[in-house]
This record gives structure tokens, C-alpha cells and sequence, in this order.
């Protein structure tokens, strides 16, 4: 199993706004790909800056086809719809990781 993880910086103003709306249609819209089989939303208790707040979204995947197919058909449209709902409201980065036994 991978995990595909997506780290965000938003201001504290827009929030709820912005967790409403990975709520509600960015991770619908990710469950649709068919690519990821679970995910999990995580607040970061550890967050630095004042002005903002972080949250990961934790999305798992079988395999890396799978989620190379996820890079190359899907994730150009939704992070664009990210940027263009949040602006420079936000910052982000994305790690992919690999369970160790």
C-alpha cells in the first residue's frame, strides 16, 4: 500500500471554508478517480506560524501504476482547482511514501 500525502498551509481566516470544501468536493472528487481505496484528514498540532494552520490529507493506493495514472490524468485538474478556489491563500506539498514491514 502507498500513501499519497498532501500537506496544506491555510490561513486561519478561510479555515472552515477551505476544510468544507476538501470535505465536500476535493476528496469526493479524488474518490471518484477510482485510483485511492481510503483516506484520512489529520489537523498538524505541531504548526508554527500564527497566520495559518495546516491539515495532511492521507490518500492510499494499491499500487504505483495506479497512482502514476492519478499524476497524469487527474492531479493536474484538481490541484488547478485548488489554486483557483484558495489562491494565495495557501501552500502545499505532496509526498508519496511506501509502508516499510
Amino acid at each position: 500500500m502507498l500513501l499519497y500525502n498532501e500537506t496544506i498551509g491555510i490561513d486561519k481566516e478561510i479555515e472552515l471554508e477551505w476544510l468544507a470544501w476538501m470535505k465536500e468536493i476535493y476528496i469526493p472528487e479524488m474518490r471518484s478517480t477510482g485510483v485511492f481505496v481510503d483516506f484520512k484528514i489529520y489537523k498538524v498540532l505541531t504548526h508554527d506560524d500564527e497566520s495559518s494552520v495546516s491539515y495532511c490529507v492521507q490518500c492510499f493506493t494499491p499500487t504505483i501504476e495506479q497512482f502514476q495514472h492519478y499524476l497524469a490524468v487527474f492531479a493536474p485538474v484538481l490541484a488547478e482547482k485548488h489554486h483557483q478556489k484558495f489562491k494565495d491563500r495557501h501552500v502545499a506539498f505532496r509526498t508519496l511514501l511506501e509502508g516499510v514491514e
